[in-house]
């Protein structure tokens, strides 16, 4: 249940692990400081005063150690799926209870109610994944307004520059831009800490923000003006949920560690600061968080420290967009893409060059379109709530279903989170006809390729590999006086592990003829991270110099054919890797058929498989030893 720690790292190997992830996992929630404060007190209702401050501030406090502390790091990591988090692990594991129930499977066509959600989650990541590194950019970027007005027109192409960099860095990938952004992250927590503390120590009275009464005092304002309230204060915990999907990047003991000794305790002092200081001057209109800094060289320095801990802060969201398309590449969601692996020595830290360039355009556009943080507010909050209550939802599934906890467990636990989920969530749907239809515009394209390719390889699935030829039938057709049998080796790519080929029964009847030895292989994705060396392969003979073959990979992990060969070729067939032959089927695909399938699906299908990464591609062949088989499929 609980992700495997890292057995045998030494001191500075755990110590980079901790740095890398205050770089990469908290650099979202790092930066909300940036303009959590002053979006909440622009909307503070009249005449609250001093306890109007500290109502915020509590709701901020309570809302960080509930959301952050108490459920991510306290229930939510412990669902990973052998270290790897994010919400299709969750999906992973809710499969993966179905499938041991032969009962429950879902039917072929059907996704099933609690998989679309879920999919409807992982949508709304994607979004998130656009707005939140152009809010971050766009709101340290603004901090120049504090240094002279002038910079005013400036600000978003400013931060377009500033994106188009980082965007352009991520091929480098995810321990390198740790190891950069970890120790800036070190000193941004500890700047935010001090100027915090600096404050506090002149105004203490803040403290009494910690008594949640003062938060649900505010509360009982009228509720129009508590939801726009706290659609504000739902900026302070955006990330969390990026915590959770990054979880598999650094594991879940650094992330607790990096939270609870440098990300909290910066992030609290600073709040309470931000509010000392306006106790202190109750006439400033500034940002707290830039007036906070004196004025001259040490406000310029914050506000280049800002737009530099933005550039990180989007770093989280990135990461989790590469983690979740890879995922839904193995998971069958998502068509297949070009993926970089970055790291020798970690499999999760990946580089997708096409998700990338994706969310390149996506965010410049939004800084373009929005052009102001306090616009761009608008639209931020709704992808994150929806997310984070699409995950709890299935974190109680998994809690009842695959770890049996008993309904008043599960429930009073899941009720609380989910309480406090709707409220952001309902608060923010406000925000709809302001900016907040958006990220949901994104999420549907992003649902809408997810269950078109889907629903499409499930109907492609049965057409090709539905009742085909047996492999009875298939040792009758290799020992027919008919069928040349001619030198070599032929490996014939199978989407299924059962029955045979249309291309290989295609190719006997054009050629005449079949390799010596013949391998059908076929693919398999389990619903778990990566799969141990020696569960990689499993092979068994048909007869007549015919196999079958199955190389099992986890949805974190990228197959390598070859590699499977030459494992085929270590269990005694004579096969060579650098010789055979690899044959794939490569389905046209035509509407006008009479599948359930809507035939808006069925021409976007068709428009995604034309488009897809080619399996003979994906799968680390030399191209020259690739023989296509084209095989029409009506849907």
């Amino acid at each position: 249940m609980t992700s495997p720690q890292p057995e045998g790292l030494s001191s500075s190997a755990k110590y980079a692990l901790c740095l890398g992830a205050l770089g990469v996992v908290f650099g979202d929630i790092g930066t909300s400081p940036l303009y959590t404060m002053h979006e909440c007190i622009t909307h503070l209702p009249a005449g609250s005063g001093t306890d109007g401050m500290l109502g915020i501030l509590s709701l901020i406090f309570w809302s960080l150690v509930l959301v952050v502390s108490v459920k991510y790091l306290g229930f939510i990591t412990k669902a990973d799926n052998h270290g790897e988090g994010g919400i299709f692990a969750l999906l992973a594991l809710i499969h993966a209870h179905r499938e041991a129930e032969p009962h429950k499977r879902e039917v072929r066509h059907g996704l099933g109610v609690a998989v679309v959600i879920i999919l409807i989650g992982a949508a709304l990541l994607f979004g998130d994944g656009i707005i939140t590194p152009a809010i971050s950019v766009l709101g340290a970027a603004e901090g120049l307004n504090a240094i002279s007005p002038g910079f005013g027109p400036y600000v978003p192409w400013i931060a377009c520059v500033v994106l188009a960099g980082l965007f352009w860095f991520q091929k480098n990938g995810t321990m390198r831009i740790g190891a950069i952004f970890g120790p800036v992250m070190l000193v941004w927590f500890i700047t935010l800490g001090g100027l915090g503390a600096w404050y506090v120590i002149k105004a203490p009275g803040v403290f009494k923000a910690i008594n949640p009464a003062y938060g649900i005092a505010l509360l009982h304002n009228a509720p129009s003006e508590v939801a726009t309230l706290l659609g504000s204060i739902v900026l302070a915990i955006t990330g969390a949920e990026a915590l959770y999907a990054d979880m598999g990047h650094f594991g879940k003991r650094s992330i607790s560690i990096a939270w609870y000794a440098v990300a909290f305790p910066g992030l609290i002092l600073n709040y309470f600061g931000q509010v000392a200081f306006l106790m202190l001057n109750p006439r400033s209109s500034e940002n707290p968080f830039f007036a906070m800094a004196p004025g001259g060289f040490a406000q310029a320095a914050l506000t280049g420290l800002s737009i530099v801990a933005a550039i990180i802060a989007s770093q989280a969201l990135i990461s989790g967009a590469y983690s979740l398309s890879r995922q839904a590449i193995q998971l069958g969601y998502f068509p297949r893409l070009k993926i970089n692996h970055t790291s020798a020595g970690h499999s999760g830290q990946i580089y997708v060059p096409f998700v990338n360039t994706l969310l390149a355009i996506g965010c410049i556009l939004t800084v373009l379109f929005f052009g102001s943080t306090s616009r761009l507010a608008s639209a931020y909050g709704i992808a994150v709530t929806g997310t984070m209550a699409i995950t709890t939802g299935a974190y109680y599934l998994v809690a009842r279903k695959n770890w049996n906890w008993p309904l008043w467990k599960a429930g009073a636990v899941c009720a609380v989170f989910l309480l406090i989920d709707v409220s952001f969530f309902g608060a923010n749907a406000r925000k709809l006809t302001d900016g907040g239809w958006f990220p949901l515009v994104i999420a549907a394209a992003v649902l809408a390729v997810m269950h078109t390719w889907k629903t499409g390889r499930n109907v492609v699935f049965e057409r090709v590999y539905g009742g085909n030829v047996t492999e009875e039938e298939l040792v009758t057709i290799a020992r027919s006086q008919y069928v040349f049998r001619v030198p070599g080796a032929a490996v014939f790519m199978v989407g299924s592990p059962r029955g045979t080929p249309l291309a290989l029964l295609h190719h006997v009847k054009a050629n005449r003829c079949l390799h010596k030895t013949v391998v059908l292989l076929s693919i398999m994705t389990e619903d778990q991270p990566t799969v141990a060396a020696v569960n990689r392969l499993r092979l068994r003979e048909i007869g007549e110099g015919v196999w079958r073959a199955t190389g099992h990979y986890g949805y974190m992990e990228s197959p390598d054919v070859s590699n499977l060969v030459e494992l085929i070729k270590l269990a005694g067939l004579t096969i060579k890797a650098q010789s055979a032959t690899y044959f794939f089927s490569r389905e046209m695909v035509m509407t006008g058929g009479n599948t359930g399938m809507w035939e808006w699906e069925k021409s976007f299908y068709s428009f995604l498989i034309r488009n897809a990464r080619p399996a003979k591609d994906y799968y680390n062949i030399t191209p020259s030893q690739i023989i296509e088989i084209g095989l029409p499929v009506q849907l």
